[in-house]
C-alpha cells in the first residue's frame, strides 16, 4: 500500500513563527491577521515532502464567528492552494465543535454544524474532508455522515487525549468499523502520545481502508509538542 504523507499542525507553527492564537478562534485568528505565514507554513509542509494539506479550518465554525465562519472557511481552503503543488490534495478539517479533550462537551445534537461546515469545504473544493480530533465516538460519526453526504472523500481521525485516557484502543477499533459502514475511506489516529500511539493504529488496522497517525511528540509532563494550552489545540 503506497504511503501518504500528510502536513504538520498549523496552530503550533503559527506559534513558533510568532503568530497569536488566543482563545476563542485559535489558529483561525491568523487567516485574517497573518495570511503570508499561513502561505508560508503551507509551502513549507509541501516542500519537506507532505502531499495532503489540511486547510486551517479546525475553528472556522459558527459558534466561534457566527458572522465569518462560512468565509474564514473559504479563504482557508484558498490559502493552502495557492500555497502547495497542483497535484498535492487538501483537506478541509472539521473538528469537534467543542473542546477535543472533552467529549463530555458534545453537544446533543451536532449535525446542523457539522453539515453546514463540510457543505462549505466541499463548495470550496477541498478533495478531502477531514473529520479530526474527535474523542466523542457519537459526533465523530455524525461528522463523518455529514461529509460523505457531499460526495467528497471523507477521513476520520480519533483521539484518546494528551494522556489517553479518553478512548481505549478497542473504542477506537469499534469506531473505525463504524466509520468505514458510514462511507469513510480512511481512518487515522491523533493528538496523542507518539508513545502511546501504537495501540491504537493497531486497533484500527484492520478496518477495510488505509489507516494512518498523526501523533503528538512527547506527553505533557515532558514537555514535547503541548503548550501550555494542550487542552485545547487550534
Amino acid at each position: 500500500m503506497p504511503l501518504t504523507i500528510l502536513d504538520g499542525p498549523m496552530g503550533t507553527e503559527l506559534a513558533r513563527r510568532g503568530v497569536d492564537t488566543p482563545p476563542p478562534a485559535w489558529s483561525a485568528r491568523a487567516l485574517l491577521e497573518a495570511p503570508d505565514v499561513v502561505r508560508a507554513i503551507h509551502r513549507d509542509y509541501a516542500e519537506a515532502g507532505a502531499t495532503v494539506h489540511t486547510a486551517n479550518t479546525f475553528r472556522t465554525k459558527r459558534r466561534v464567528d457566527p458572522e465569518r465562519w462560512a468565509d474564514l472557511a473559504r479563504l482557508a481552503v484558498r490559502l493552502a492552494r495557492e500555497a502547495v503543488p497542483a497535484s498535492h490534495r487538501v483537506a478541509g478539517s472539521i473538528a469537534p465543535l467543542e473542546d477535543c479533550y472533552s467529549p463530555w462537551l458534545s453537544p446533543p445534537d451536532p449535525r446542523p454544524e457539522h453539515r453546514e461546515l463540510a457543505r462549505v469545504l466541499a463548495d470550496a473544493g477541498v478533495d478531502i474532508l477531514l473529520c479530526e480530533t474527535f474523542p466523542h465516538v457519537g459526533e465523530a460519526l455524525v461528522a463523518v455522515e455529514e461529509a460523505v453526504a457531499t460526495g467528497v472523500e471523507t477521513w476520520v481521525s480519533f483521539t484518546a487525549g494528551p494522556a489517553a485516557e479518553l478512548l481505549t484502543p478497542a473504542q477506537v477499533g469499534a469506531a473505525a468499523r463504524e466509520a468505514v459502514a458510514r462511507g469513510a475511506a480512511a481512518v487515522l489516529f491523533n493528538c496523542t502520545a507518539a508513545v502511546d500511539t501504537a495501540p491504537y493504529v493497531e486497533a484500527i488496522a484492520g478496518c477495510g481502508v488505509p489507516v494512518g497517525a498523526y501523533a503528538n511528540a512527547g506527553r505533557p509532563e515532558h514537555g514535547l509538542g503541548w503548550g501550555h494550552e494542550h487542552d485545547a489545540p487550534a
